[in-house]
């Protein structure tokens, strides 16, 4: 088998290509034939140690994987060869073939194919249950979702417009305004490349009358840093302000805020989430394939690179140039 491996320190020019014995599944463990991983933002990070997870190393890259079943465990039920399925490993899935416990695995409808399988759960997976269960969305409400162009984003845009929602999309630029109309949003406000305090008075009033001063009742933060506190500021009596990641830096929120709107800062940790409530999760995951099936969500696979191409697929991701979803196909 051949795997791309994180050997050092370092962003993607550190990565290697090699060979390795292909691996037999433990008891409990399926074998993947790797047809196409999912690339994420994480994986722009733990390369770096930065990460809240830093795996042993040699380790590769890749949180979500789809294939074809090869093997399966002796003490495993419910899967055979020949299935096609998705799986999340978290890390590990820049390979052509991964053993995976059969928890962390299920299976996809023929109709799916494996590009949008192998970035279905993490996106959509963190946006239905920030929506949902953090955010407890609902009909009408006014969410703003930054960072509206990437993949979580993407996946926010369409899992708010299923539960009747009205959408703006934050973005940093004109196409990717326009990529998110495509896609449902309502609208669009573009953000300055810099946040003083003038900018962000004038994206917080901008954003309100957008809203017919009513304000946001949801805020969906894929960004953070200086752009997190203009939104509090537009935010409605009640928001709810989610935590969902910090490229542009960890923000600092004057807590006062939150007191003069009284509004709720939540955070949304999916990874966490999953472990200490399968149940509801699995729950989930049945709404998300039915949304699916009604092509309600679809994940939009807007850029391909092969299994060499790898490296350059996460500086695609960690360059912010990505519109929906990157996927690396290992054929």
């Amino acid at each position: 088998m051949r795997a791309i491996l994180s050997t050092a320190v370092g962003g993607p020019e550190t990565l290697e290509i090699t060979y390795l014995p292909t691996p037999t599944p433990q008891p409990d463990e399926v074998l993947i034939a790797v047809k196409a991983a999912g690339v994420n933002f994480p994986d722009t990070l733990i390369i770096r140690d930065l990460y809240q997870l830093k795996p042993q190393r040699p380790f590769a890259p890749g949180g979500e994987v789809s294939g074809v079943i090869e093997a399966v465990g002796e003490t495993v039920n419910g899967f055979s060869v020949g299935d096609r399925v998705l799986a999340i490993p978290g890390f590990g899935g820049f390979v052509t073939h991964l053993c995976i416990h059969a928890s962390k695995v299920m299976k996809i409808p023929d109709s799916m194919p494996f590009d949008e399988a192998a970035c279905f759960i993490f996106t959509y997976g963190t946006s239905h249950y920030a929506l949902k269960d953090r955010g407890l969305i609902a009909k009408g409400d006014k969410v703003l979702i930054s960072g509206a162009a990437g993949g979580v984003g993407v996946a926010a845009i369409e899992v708010a417009k299923a539960y009747g929602a009205e959408v703006i999309a934050a973005v940093s630029s004109e196409d990717k305004a326009e990529f998110c109309r495509s896609i449902g949003a309502d609208d669009a406000v573009i953000y300055p490349k810099s946040m003083d305090k003038d900018a962000q008075k004038t994206l917080s009033t901008d954003i309100k009358s957008r809203t017919g001063s009513h304000g946001l009742d949801i805020v969906y933060d894929a960004v953070g840093g200086d752009y997190a506190e203009p939104l509090v500021r537009a935010m409605a009596w009640n928001g709810r302000f989610l935590v969902v990641g910090f490229p542009a830096g960890i923000p600092k929120i004057p807590l006062n805020l939150t007191l003069l709107k009284s509004c709720q800062i939540v955070g949304v940790f999916w990874g966490a989430f999953t472990m200490r409530d399968p149940k509801q999760h699995q729950d989930n995951l049945a709404e998300l394939f039915t949304m699916y099936a009604r092509g309600q969500v679809k994940p939009r696979v807007t850029k391909h690179f092969s299994f060499e191409e790898a490296g350059n697929a996460i500086q695609y991701v960690a360059d912010r140039q990505a519109l929906g979803k990157v996927v690396v196909t290992m054929d």
